[in-house]
């Protein structure tokens, strides 16, 4: 199954807004970081419901653009966003749409392993960002994060696991500096006494806080010289 009819099937089913509501407990600490500015453009790879640039437009950013592989996605995005400053557009992370230099920052929440061609998908990352401007990276489904590595079983798409190495690794192949390497703890995932496990998957409570307390979400911040 290709990406995009993977996700044409979440968004049909109304899985979009289920998943804005569970990465928006790291993705909004993510965001609280981005030095953006009233002036700046910003993109949004891998956008799914556009919630994302909605928190970057309270702050000011003058441009939004959301770019997603599904048509359903996308156009969810347009119903649930009324404002003439963000714009959805349906495209291929391994051929970005844009011109060099047309974004200041570019942010992506758990969509950048869904990329065909992950090394070619910073290429072009760093291709459309200005000098001076960030790439965000953030996914939950990564090497050391065993707890993420059966969710390929479950989803028709192929996936690309690296580990942190080769995240920093492949952003300076691709010609960014890797700023910062980090990971964003999720603490309002409501976790059950022991005497509740198994509980959605996990063995032991002790299993569901490593995931969520301590591995939570990889943050890779890159920036073009």
């Amino acid at each position: 199954m290709s990406v995009r009819e993977e996700f044409d099937d979440w968004a049909a089913s109304g899985r979009d807004k289920g998943m804005e509501d569970r990465h928006w407990h790291t993705a909004k600490h993510v965001l609280a970081r981005m030095p953006v500015e009233e002036s700046d453009a910003v993109l949004d790879l891998g956008t799914g419901s556009g919630y994302a640039l909605r928190a970057l437009r309270e702050r000011g950013i003058d441009r939004g653009v959301g770019l997603d592989g599904s048509p359903e996605m996308a156009r969810n995005a347009r119903s649930y966003t009324d404002d003439d400053a963000i714009e959805y557009v349906v495209g291929d992370f391994d051929a970005l749409p844009f011109g060099a230099d047309s974004f200041d920052h570019v942010f992506s929440m758990e969509a950048f392993y869904y990329a065909p061609d992950p090394e070619h998908t910073l290429e072009e990352v760093r291709r459309v960002l200005r000098p001076g401007g960030t790439f965000y990276c953030a996914v939950n489904y990564y090497e050391e994060n065993v707890h993420s590595h059966g969710w390929q079983d479950g989803i028709g798409v192929e996936m690309t696991r690296w580990d942190t190495d080769e995240y920093r690794d492949a952003f300076r192949d691709a010609g960014l500096h890797v700023a910062e390497q980090d990971t964003i703890p999720d603490r309002e995932v409501e976790i059950p006494d022991a005497d509740a496990f198994p509980y959605e998957g996990f063995d032991t409570r002790a299993d569901m806080v490593e995931r969520y307390r301590t591995l939570g979400t990889l943050l890779t911040v890159g920036v073009a010289p």
